[in-house]
């Protein structure tokens, strides 16, 4: 995917504003109020607008941004004065796909009143209005979204263009509001309306496609990764079960193929269409792929899933750059210790707002390195194994293996490999990682290894084990994850863990 870009496009940059829509979605660990939160988010996303290499090259400011008190949806509000244009952004889903697309309350459908009275009846699904509700009710400093609109419109030259924009669960809230926003009665100024979605699942049915696209628009655009199941829904999620290319993969096993059976069916007898003018992108799948999710798991298929919707496949595949990284914790210095030892955590983007949190107790004093790949503390209060997680203004590390810290030990078992990952029953696996003791035992899916060796202790650690008989029969997969329990911990699975069973 290219990255190299001259004047940008108004597709790259809507989608940059829809990336950057993403930062600060996690809450920290050890808590922070809406208000709190959503002050955090705002100095994100103006560092974001704020840097001259995006596609927006600082030319917009932010003007407004709300968080939904459960902090399922958020909106922000940006001005570009020079071209005299004004971005209303929705931010996409938090939780992971399945969660997304059952959300979306597809089996049940209500009117969309909230644009007047159409010359016809529009239905859209239920959860999407009730998202839709929670964007254009929440507020900042008692100001709604319209209200911080009407605001800006006042002080705009004449001809200003909104444009309404959103990936993912914000593209499908964004054919919502921007119909809504252009049934209001703007003071002073009429504005042009724009609308541009980028992986977008559907909102409702034939009448409200009809309703959305008779309407006047600037621009009325729809992008989708030809690889990305989300949009799919709810027209085609069926053509899914043919992904995903092999090689590389993953395809889709019986696993798969039911819960996109499942899902598929979860509207009902109701038709669901979509708005807008489509742009299918078409990636090369034999290099735009997670290189990692190939095998043919549902853990894989998911994991594949997720990477050709994420917000950066789809700027790769505009020509945009990324957005500016969140916080990523990569290891700490001891993964055991006690309250006030001194650890040291390796990763990247600890930048402005640096916080750390063990589990749920925050740190005292951080220091940032630099460079911003090393924060130094002192491990706060605690009991047990919790996960070390940094906060900026750009968001929260996810909970990482080697993130973990052991409050009076042992420490905990992780794999970081396994050699071959493929092969038959009796054949040798050679399985690395930490903190293999003796008393380490395996498991090839829920199959007890019967011979278990250890080469090496300590850090790295090393054993070779016996791959079992594989557990056959309907719904068992070829694929399984190799764990070792070993003082206590079963170590976590992933990719990097998985043994594939070769066919007799």
């Amino acid at each position: 995917m290219s990255t190299e870009q001259s004047t940008p496009t108004m597709p790259q940059v809507a989608m940059t504003l829809a990336a950057i829509a993403a930062t600060g979605a996690t809450p920290r660990p050890s808590g922070e109020t809406v208000a709190e939160q959503q002050e955090r988010i705002s100095l994100g996303v103006s560092e974001q607008l704020a840097e001259p290499s995006l596609a927006t090259g600082n030319g917009w400011s932010l003007t407004w941004l709300a968080l939904s008190p459960d902090n399922a949806n958020m909106a922000f509000l940006a001005a570009n004065r020079s071209s005299n244009a004004f971005a209303v952004v929705l931010r996409g889903t938090v939780g992971n796909v399945t969660d997304l697309l059952e959300d979306l309350g597809v089996g049940t459908v209500v009117p969309f009143t909230a644009v007047g009275s159409p010359p016809a009846p529009v239905s859209v699904s239920k959860g999407a209005m009730e998202a839709f509700t929670q964007v254009v009710t929440m507020t900042a400093g008692g100001t709604t979204l319209v209200q911080a609109l009407a605001d800006a419109l006042a002080g705009a030259a004449s001809n200003p263009t909104v444009h309404v924009i959103g990936h993912s669960l914000g593209g499908c809230l964004a054919t919502m509001v921007a119909p809504y926003l252009q049934a209001q009665t703007w003071q002073g100024v009429t504005p042009k309306f724009a609308l541009y979605t980028f992986a977008a699942p559907t909102a409702g049915g034939p009448d409200f496609v009809k309703y959305v696209n008779s309407l006047s628009w600037a621009a009325n655009e729809r992008y989708f990764n030809a690889w990305d199941l989300v949009p799919q829904a709810w027209t085609s999620l069926d053509d899914a079960k043919k992904w995903y290319p092999h090689p590389p993969g993953p395809e889709a096993n019986e696993d798969v193929k039911a819960v996109i059976t499942a899902i598929a069916a979860l509207p009902g007898p109701h038709g669901y269409a979509q708005p807008g003018t489509p742009n299918q992108l078409h990636p090369d799948y034999q290099s735009d792929y997670d290189h990692v999710m190939v095998k043919k798991t549902l853990q894989d298929f998911m994991g594949q899933v997720a990477f050709q919707h994420a917000n950066p496949t789809y700027l790769g595949l505009l020509g945009a750059p990324d957005v500016l990284s969140g916080p990523v914790v990569r290891a700490v210095s001891s993964n055991v210790g006690k309250a006030g030892s001194a650890v040291v955590i390796a990763g990247s983007g600890f930048g402005a707002g640096t916080a750390v949190d063990f589990g749920t107790v925050p740190c005292q004093d951080p220091v940032v390195s630099g460079d911003g790949t090393a924060i130094s503390v002192l491990a706060p209060p605690g009991a047990g194994v919790v996960a070390v997680r940094v906060t900026t203004n750009l968001g929260t590390s996810p909970a990482v293996p080697f993130g973990q810290f052991a409050y009076g030990g042992p420490a905990p078992v992780v794999i970081t490999g396994i050699d071959p990952d493929s092969g038959r029953k009796g054949h040798s696996v050679t399985i690395t990682g930490v903190n293999f003791c003796s008393d380490a035992q395996v498991f090839f899916g829920d199959n007890p290894s019967p011979s278990v060796r250890i080469k090496r202790t300590g850090a790295p650690s090393e054993l070779v084990a016996t791959a079992p008989d594989p557990t056959t029969g309907p719904g068992k997969p070829h694929t399984v994850d190799v764990t070792v329990l070993s003082q206590g911990y079963s170590s976590p699975t992933g990719p990097v863990s998985e043994f594939t069973y070769k066919e007799l």
